[in-house]
């Protein structure tokens, strides 16, 4: 008998362990079948770009037409502007209803997205130091052209994110007829702190990728403020796109003395949104919070509580993130 209970208690564990698997891989369909399903959604191109002998990737995003009301016409067109080391995908998180691509299609954006030289799926660069601020903004520039050309629209609205911010900050002080409105999420208006940057190319790791995602006292993530999927598909991602190395020009650029102001606000002519957490350690909140007596009429400063430089895709902050940002965007 003793021996026939413990072969009943191995078939019953068995049996259990198969029933956890099988819901395991129900639930992986189920939710594969789901971001198919939501993905059909949307129509994503790519429009071949080259500038100084580069090519550069640009992609748009926008709800399929059957699924749009909205004609060519009155389509609206957004460029994001990715930050240092890690490129344009972190903007479409496929986890939840977190890719800040998606919200801004679903109301009515195309969405389009720019690698900078040497950055993700852009043409690698032989010297990693050459795709600094200024040279970024050119790209910036470039693509701008490709979108207006495209759509027949003279404006589009720009947002850069972290480094992105003073990328695209000097494109739109040189080329205000192009630009409709500017965010400047997470904006790095001056040095982040002088620290040597020596090598041409910074050497990416899981680690790294993961370094702007809250930590609990015990140096553990922190998954009340991030999600744990989130933070797994947010790394895969950077190790799919951006691979082992990513250009260094930006980050020697903005490991500067704090006193060394890297935005010039008031050479924006156009209605700006600054917007961050008000836990990034990055910013210059001394400058953040007089800002708006530098910008243009119509400008807004948005800080919300206990959010960081990843504020968007943190999971008690990142629905009032895109609320604040589609107000200004809509007004």
């Amino acid at each position: 008998m003793r021996y026939n209970k413990q072969q009943m208690t191995r078939n019953a564990k068995s049996i259990k362990i198969a029933a956890a698997l099988a819901l395991f891989f129900a639930a992986q369909i189920f939710f594969s079948c789901g971001r198919n399903a939501s993905n059909a959604l949307y129509d994503y191109k790519e429009f071949p770009l080259e500038r100084n002998g580069i090519a550069l990737h640009l992609d748009c995003v926008q709800l399929a037409k059957k699924s749009s009301a909205k004609s060519d016409k009155d389509q609206k067109n957004i460029l994001l502007v990715h930050g240092v080391t890690y490129s344009s995908h972190e903007f479409d998180i496929d986890y939840k209803d977190y890719s800040l691509v998606k919200k801004l299609a679903r109301s009515g954006w195309a969405v389009w997205r720019l690698d900078i030289a040497g950055f993700g799926r852009s043409q690698e660069v032989s010297d990693g130091f050459m795709p600094d601020s200024d040279y970024a903004a050119l790209d910036i520039n470039a693509a701008v052209q490709k979108i207006v050309e495209l759509t027949g629209q003279n404006k589009i609205d720009v947002l850069g994110w972290s480094w992105g911010t003073v990328t695209a900050s000097r494109f739109a002080a040189a080329h205000s007829e192009r630009v409709n409105k500017l965010v400047l999420y997470a904006p790095i208006l001056s040095g982040i702190g002088d620290a040597k940057t020596a090598e041409p190319f910074h050497h990416n790791t899981w680690e790294h990728a993961a370094d702007d995602f809250a930590r609990t006292k015990d140096g553990a993530f922190d998954y009340s403020i991030a999600e744990r999927e989130l933070i797994e598909i947010w790394c895969s991602s950077c190790w799919r796109y951006d691979g082992e190395k990513s250009p260094n020009g930006g980050r020697r650029d903005i490991c500067v003395p704090q006193a060394k102001e890297l935005i010039d606000l008031a050479k924006i002519q156009n209605p700006t949104l600054v917007i961050c957490g008000d836990k990034d350690p990055y910013l210059n909140y001394k400058l953040v919070k007089k800002s708006l007596k530098s910008l243009p009429k119509g400008s807004r400063l948005e800080m919300i509580k206990g959010g960081s430089h990843v504020v968007f895709v943190e999971a008690p902050y990142y629905r009032d993130f895109q609320k604040r940002l589609m107000k200004f965007l809509e007004k």
